[in-house]
């Protein structure tokens, strides 16, 4: 059913060495390149993580993959770490935005990949602190001749955790796809309609100033005070922000939360080919390395199998297969998010609505329900 789901068996057990490589250790993050093998293992690890397989462009440096290595990832922790009274908003607000500097933009598709989708890396200097699931503002340079003014306030979800990619507490990345037009006329993409913002991000250089607002939302944070509580995140596209920030923090650091977390991160991914996946080796990493803790499926819609109707396979077929499981999950106090184009909601809505009547249940009952016990997060643009 699943491109990778053969991968989840996938878990070699080494008690030595993988000959050739360096040993893991220390907080410092861990890179892998498109055919990197982890080298010796600390004796805490149980398991070495493979070559993996990937057709799109690998994101390196600080922000490829990562494991938790040795010692503590704490110093920017709520105590507890999962008491969220103090949790900041709009601590920097359009008309005093903060200003950051462009760390590095690096494309992160496949050539095969419709459009362009970048891993941006911001030091915001540790004076714009997030938590993950919140979002930053940016303004972009210019004036709006629609309106005579200055561009406004556009929000991006944070891909990174509270510690950035480097783990110094300083940084934030984005996940930002490339806005275009395609003018039928001209043949070729028109500069006049394309997304002001999203184009000045991708087209940003190294030590770029940009200005910075937030951070902002509280709907998309994660419950860490019950250490046994199942994810289920739903994305499209650029929606993966929030969730690669999840997972990262979950199996990627070695914070409170990782440590003590026992419960299940589902993650599902809906893209059109192989190489618009997002962070996919990271992710595959990840599953290696917690197989009973994190399950990954994709939906790609123009590639792989096709829905159980014989049409493209999108993001709420892929989870009306595994229906059952989500709904149980849910029952038993699972939280489920979702985000990406607002587009995605009304198919996710109306599948939920086919399954709930197949159960017996009234669907905007049951929703209501999961509203009230705080189980139902969404952020859709």
């Amino acid at each position: 059913k699943l491109l990778f789901s053969a991968m989840r068996a996938v878990v070699l057990a080494f008690a030595g060495l993988v000959a050739g490589a360096a040993a893991f250790g220390g907080p410092s993050p861990l890179t892998f390149g498109r055919n990197a093998r982890v080298g010796a293992l600390t004796t805490r690890m149980a398991t070495a993580v493979p070559k993996v397989p990937f057709d799109g462009a690998v994101v390196s440096g600080a922000s490829g993959p990562t494991l938790p290595g040795d010692g503590d990832l704490d110093f920017l922790e709520a105590k507890p770490y999962w008491d969220q009274t103090k949790v900041e908003v709009n601590i920097a607000k359009q008309k005093n935005p903060l200003i950051g500097k462009i760390v590095s933009v690096a494309r992160m598709v496949g050539p095969n990949a419709p459009g362009e989708t970048a891993n941006i890396v911001i030091d915001h200097q540790g004076k714009l602190p997030y938590w993950e699931g919140q979002s930053y503002g940016v303004l972009p340079p210019g004036m709006d001749p629609k309106k005579n003014k200055p561009y406004g306030v556009r929000l991006y979800s944070i891909a990174s955790t509270r510690y950035g990619d480097a783990k110094d507490g300083k940084t934030t990345t984005l996940c930002v796809r490339r806005a275009t037009y395609w003018c039928p006329e001209l043949k070729a993409d028109d500069p006049a309609k394309q997304g002001v913002c999203s184009n000045y991000l991708c087209d940003a250089k190294p030590n770029d100033e940009i200005k910075l607002t937030g951070p902002s939302g509280k709907v998309m944070l994660m419950p860490e005070d019950d250490p046994n509580v199942t994810y289920i995140m739903v994305a499209t596209g650029t929606g993966i922000a929030p969730f690669r920030s999840f997972l990262r923090r979950l199996f990627g650091e070695a914070t409170p939360a990782g440590k003590n977390f026992k419960g299940l991160a589902w993650l599902f991914l809906g893209v059109a080919n192989k190489d618009a996946l997002l962070y996919d080796e990271e992710f595959q990493v990840y599953l290696r390395q917690n197989p009973d803790k994190m399950r990954l499926d994709y939906a790609l819609s123009r590639e792989g199998p096709p829905n159980k109707s014989g049409g493209k396979m999108y993001i709420q077929d892929k989870v009306e297969e595994y229906s059952d499981e989500v709904f149980d999950a849910l029952d038993k106090g699972a939280h489920m998010y979702f985000c990406g184009l607002k587009g995605m909601m009304p198919g996710i809505q109306d599948m939920l609505k086919g399954v709930c009547a197949a159960k017996g249940l009234d669907f905007d009952e049951y929703l209501s329900g999961l509203k009230k016990k705080g189980q139902w997060h969404v952020e859709v643009y």
